[in-house]
């Protein structure tokens, strides 16, 4: 199969919403917006470039992050972030300066070193999705300017992750949340999220001024459809979340990463 039927019969709408929805279901198992499941589904199956994928999975990232902060309201109310406003301001500090940092970085890489370093960041991606996710909250880690610079030095290095990846950071921002300032994991991952939007809006700017920008107007019906598969995926995982264990889920999302790594490394 050459290159152009490949690409017309992988990018047809059933298979990009439901692409979509199974990501945003397994997203939604665990509290993310699933773009670390999302990202090499777009560069192995729908044979995006690197770059392109990249600025497609934020584009999606937003669009999830957006709606995902609502959905969560009834758990976790606006005034109950709000009440928290020291803690994003602490991570946004750092958060912010990363991501623009990052998406330029991104944008200057050559296309097999930058297919390496997502690679290398899945598999960072999976070590702590097993290790930190279910960490109980409760105590701070740090407390004071020792809790203030660790935060913004946290925040960098997040919003560094999130534009290289096109994702909303929540795999690093949740543990971060929850071992550093003592949040339980619901507040995490709402403020995760609060953390999350204005980042990527930060790294999706410093995009918009790369020519690769353009895959969104070229693909915006791909780029809807798969949206919506994964706000519905990222529902239905949510419906789902007290069915299956995370003694079972994270060991097995943790091993997809690292196939998915192994896969986005060989396109180098």
């Amino acid at each position: 199969m050459n290159e152009a039927t490949k690409t017309s019969t992988t990018r047809n709408p059933p298979a990009t919403f439901g692409a979509g929805a199974v990501i945003g279901t397994l997203g939604g198992l665990i509290g993310l917006g699933g773009a670390e499941f999302r990202l090499p589904l777009l560069i192995g199956l729908f044979n995006f470039a690197a770059l392109e994928a990249v600025i497609l999975n934020k584009a999606m990232s937003l669009i999830v992050v957006a709606t995902a902060l609502p959905f969560r309201a009834s758990t976790v109310p606006f005034v109950t972030i709000a009440d928290h406003w020291p803690i994003v301001m602490n991570l946004l500090a750092g958060s912010l300066l990363g991501a623009w940092f990052g998406a330029g970085w991104a944008t200057r890489l050559k296309s097999e070193t930058l297919y390496k370093v997502i690679a290398c960041m899945l598999v960072a991606i999976a070590i702590v999705l097993v290790f930190g996710h279910d960490a109980a909250g409760g105590e701070q880690l740090l407390t004071g300017v020792a809790q203030l610079i660790a935060g913004v030095i946290a925040g960098f290095i997040i919003g560094i992750v999130a534009s290289l990846l096109g994702v909303a950071g929540g795999e690093l921002l949740i543990p971060t949340l929850v071992l550093l300032f003592g949040a339980d994991i619901k507040l995490a991952g709402s403020l995760s999220l609060a953390v999350s939007l204005p980042t990527m809006l930060v790294g999706f700017t410093r995009y918009s001024r790369d020519q690769s920008f353009s895959v969104l107007g070229r693909n915006k019906a791909f780029l809807m459809v798969m949206a919506a598969g994964s706000v519905v995926g990222s529902f239905i995982g949510g419906m789902l979340l007290g069915v299956v264990s995370s003694a079972i889920l994270l060991p097995a999302l943790a091993v997809i990463l690292l196939i998915s790594a192994v896969k986005v490394w060989r396109h180098a």
